[in-house]
């Protein structure tokens, strides 16, 4: 298969009607730097989502309290903040379907992926969406830089306790001994098992145990966020894989530096390869790529850059057999490109049809919307994504949601036959070819080729 028609399909979100696929590994990497699509569409920032959790609060206390107005106004701050959560759907299928290459959408979903967080309690879902926005300026950057702010963004601290995380010779344990305070490994557990290491990592658990030592004192303060305060960290150097990092007094600079030598591990870069490997090629991705990839890697001191480049130009990458199947946000954003939507039609749907044909289809084809069943993300395997129950939900979004979406747009959908090259190129089959034009309806037809194996695996 020729790049061309490669490319879109393993590194994209599929063909567009109003872009043309990148014919080259210097135009996809171009494409790769800019972030226009961000530019146009902005998310939830990080200090706004904050304000937003400390107005619940606010708000929770004085409808507790009974003041006048309370309960309505809490109510309606409940209703933004699930909004929030709805929003940052909204931006992320604008995005995919405005990416000219699609590949920049798909390494910020891949990321959101790796860094996966969840607002568990409603006051947080404004946060989760922020949380994804913090990692966009640095996709095409360097990892550490990208590791830096997934770790330390106070979502993250949230969802992984670490704001119940104390070192136990702190002098805020010293001070009062009744409360119990102690350490509590989750961030760094995760941190050197999913963001960094792998769990097949150089290291033991006596890492991950001076690893939370050193994390104490991150906190969640209020508006201002993520804030180190000495009083609640363990006191002395830690020894992170054979190295000492921290002193008297703590500093969150020892923090920075312990997270910099992670990102730059030999362990880091084949566990990074190997993840974007799977993730874009397949189950059990070739050595030499892998290998070159962590190559590429380390050489460049952990810029991701060079990694995509190999990824793209590698003939280990450039295989004809297709053997992922498209998760549902991917098929939901492929089918919205196939269809020819614009991010400003997308980011024109009612509040009403988001929710219907996007935000609770993604839950009934399993993986409910930045919220993943654990903190390794959502699994890879075609399997996970094919079972009766989703594979039916898929299905049935395919028969329903174009007519809907156009509708709502005030749009026709497309004739079924002209639709069918245009959402799988050159690689319509004869079984299509035969099926498509004599389907009973303009949304059968489309329904077809949006519920094929050939559009949903890539």
């Amino acid at each position: 298969m020729d790049f061309a028609t490669l490319a879109p399909v393993r590194f994209g979100f599929g063909l567009s009607p109003r872009a043309a696929s990148p014919l080259t590994v210097p135009e996809m990497l171009a494409a790769l730097r800019s972030d226009g699509a961000g530019a146009q569409f902005p998310g939830m920032q990080t200090d706004v989502a904050l304000k937003m959790r400390v107005d619940f609060v606010r708000l929770k206390r004085a409808e507790r309290d009974d003041e006048p107005g309370a309960a309505a106004a809490l109510k309606a701050h409940k209703a933004a903040l699930h909004d929030a959560l709805v929003d940052s759907l909204q931006l992320a299928l604008a995005r995919a379907v405005d990416d000219p290459a699609g590949m920049r959408e798909r390494l910020f979903a891949f990321w959101r992926d790796h860094f996966t967080i969840q607002g568990k309690r409603r006051e947080d879902y404004a946060l989760a969406a922020s949380h994804a926005e913090a990692l966009r300026p640095h996709l095409t950057g360097s990892f550490p830089a990208l590791l830096r702010a997934a770790v330390l963004h106070p979502m993250m601290l949230i969802y992984l306790d670490q704001t119940s995380s104390f070192g136990p010779g702190s002098r805020a344990a010293r001070k009062k001994p009744e409360r119990g305070l102690g350490l509590n490994e989750n961030l760094a557990r995760e941190v050197i098992e999913l963001h960094t290491l792998g769990v097949g990592g150089a290291y033991t658990q006596d890492d991950v145990r001076q690893l939370a030592e050193l994390f104490t004192g991150l906190r969640v303060l209020g508006e201002a966020g993520t804030q180190f305060s000495p009083d609640l960290a363990e006191p002395g150097a830690e020894q992170v894989l054979g190295r000492s990092f921290g002193g008297d007094p703590a500093r969150l600079d020892d923090i920075h530096a312990v997270l910099d030598a992670l990102a730059l591990h030999p362990d880091t870069a084949r566990h990074l390869a190997r993840k974007l490997a799977v993730h874009f090629v397949g189950p059990d991705p070739a050595p030499d790529l892998t290998a070159a990839m962590a190559e590429a890697y380390l050489g460049a001191n952990g810029a991701l850059m060079p990694v995509y480049q190999v990824l793209l130009e590698h003939p280990g990458a450039r295989g004809d057999d297709l053997l992922k199947v498209r998760q549902p946000f991917e098929f939901i954003a492929t089918s919205l490109r196939a269809l020819g939507l614009s991010g400003a039609e997308v980011m024109g749907l009612s509040g009403a049809i988001l929710r219907k044909q996007g935000y609770w289809p993604l839950r009934s084809m399993g993986q409910q919307w930045l919220a993943p069943r654990g903190p390794d993300g959502w699994p890879e395997a075609a399997e996970d994504w094919i079972a009766p129950q989703t594979l039916s939900a898929r299905i049935n979004w395919a028969l329903k949601a174009p007519a809907a979406i156009a509708k709502d747009l005030s749009r026709p959908l497309p004739d079924a036959r002209d639709f069918l090259p245009q959402a799988l190129g050159p690689r319509v089959t004869e079984a299509l070819s035969f099926a498509v034009p004599r389907a009973e309806s303009r949304a059968e037809g489309i329904a077809l080729v949006l519920a094929s194996p050939e559009f949903n695996r890539r």
